[in-house]
């Protein structure tokens, strides 16, 4: 028996949109959900075109002009940009009928370069509950046939299993949100002997201690410590059919151990360092969570990812950001303050679900809506980009 996908209507629609273009053929991702009994769809994304392609250069016969690079550095710029309890499911293509056999090929390379995109720069591991099918959709843009296939990314010999691919309307209309600000102030030291001050590599370091910090801390759900097991959602009352966005939000504090208690040894360390670098400030995240009996183990694990996530993908876009702009160097460092990037929330139509996005202080609205539309083909208005936080350092 295959895994079976519970897939939104727009996505449907999305599809076949893209199909009705007349490409060649049309790669992109899928975003949504794992659980242990199905996953959920909810949307589709298509690769976006690089700025040199040219239509023309593209062979309708072959598809070895797929560029893998970029298909996965797409998925990396998405990953950043999903809120907790949401990741790239899958990928699909949308092809010509003789391009079938090849298409299967090509989706199985790209679902096993996508992961290992996503999750060498994620500082948490994926547990035993975590669920290792990704999807691989075939689509003919001629017949509009749909063939869904997974591949267990855990396993790279895996072979092709069967799914199931099922349409359902207003899908996320009534997810649970669960909401929470983690105070952060982490002090990380730069060890003297660290080759041209490897601030990169160092402040990593620094957040992988934190984010152990994070991964045993008490989560307290409305003010209450839920057994893992329980359902989050107590006598829920489904709406079928409703497609207005019916969020219920969850308010989650974050209880941090002070210390590892009398029953541990612990054994101090001393190191010459040349520096430090601190990061302080109130960092805002939040989980989503699908409505059909989900339990507390699986928001709280979406929340934990989503703090980790948050801040480790803010230092690294300040990183990037720096490189581009001025180069990474010592001098440019010492007893500067930086402000990391803020926090965005933007609607998705139909769905209580909100896409997620990060902006510098002077960056303008503009930019963040050319993103939106390059990242995840989704024009945004002015007055639906939501700023959830105030600037931290």
């Amino acid at each position: 028996m295959g895994r079976t996908y519970i897939v939104e209507e727009a996505v449907g629609k999305y599809l076949s949109d893209l199909s009705a273009k007349q490409k060649p053929y049309v790669t992109g991702l899928l975003i949504g959900q794992c659980s242990s009994q199905r996953d959920y769809v909810i949307r589709a994304v298509r690769t976006p075109p690089k700025e040199e392609q040219n239509e023309s250069t593209v062979t309708p016969s072959k598809l070895t002009s797929i560029d893998e690079e970029w298909v996965t550095a797409h998925a990396s710029q998405v990953s950043r940009m999903l809120p907790g309890g949401l990741l790239v499911l899958g990928v699909f293509i949308i092809a010509a009928p003789e391009l079938a056999k090849d298409s299967q090929n090509v989706l199985r390379k790209l679902i096993f370069s996508v992961e290992k995109s996503v999750m060498k720069r994620r500082l948490w591991k994926a547990g035993e509950d975590d669920i290792s099918d990704r999807a691989a959709l075939q689509v003919c843009c001629t017949t509009k046939k749909i063939v869904c296939r997974t591949y267990d990314v855990q396993d790279p010999k895996s072979s092709a299993k069967p799914a199931d691919w099922k349409y359902q309307s207003a899908l996320s209309a009534c997810w649970l949100a669960l909401d929470c600000t983690v105070n952060v102030n982490i002090h990380i030291p730069l060890l003297a002997t660290s080759p041209n001050h490897d601030l990169e590599k160092n402040t990593k370091n620094g957040l992988n201690r934190w984010s152990k910090q994070i991964e045993d801390s008490v989560f307290l759900i409305n003010g209450q410590v839920k057994d893992n097991d329980t359902e989050l959602l107590e006598g829920p009352k489904k709406l079928r059919g409703n497609t207005q966005s019916c969020a219920q939000f969850s308010d989650v504090k974050v209880l941090t151990q002070l210390s590892q208690g009398s029953s541990r040894r612990s054994t101090a360390t001393v190191q010459v360092c040349s520096g430090s670098i601190n990061l302080k400030g109130a960092v805002k995240c939040r989980a989503y969570i699908h409505n059909n009996k989900p339990k507390v183990k699986e928001a709280i694990q979406a929340l934990k990812r989503d703090i980790i996530n948050s801040l480790s993908d803010r230092c690294e876009i300040l990183f990037e950001d720096l490189i581009i702009n001025e180069g990474l160097d010592k001098k440019s460092f010492e007893r500067e303050y930086r402000v990391l990037p803020q926090r965005l929330f933007v609607p998705v139509a139909g769905s209580s679900v909100m896409l997620s996005d990060y902006k510098f202080r002077d960056e303008a609205t503009g930019e963040i809506q050319e993103h939106f539309v390059e990242m995840l083909d989704q024009a945004v208005q002015a007055e639906d980009i939501h700023i959830a936080e105030e600037a931290s350092t």
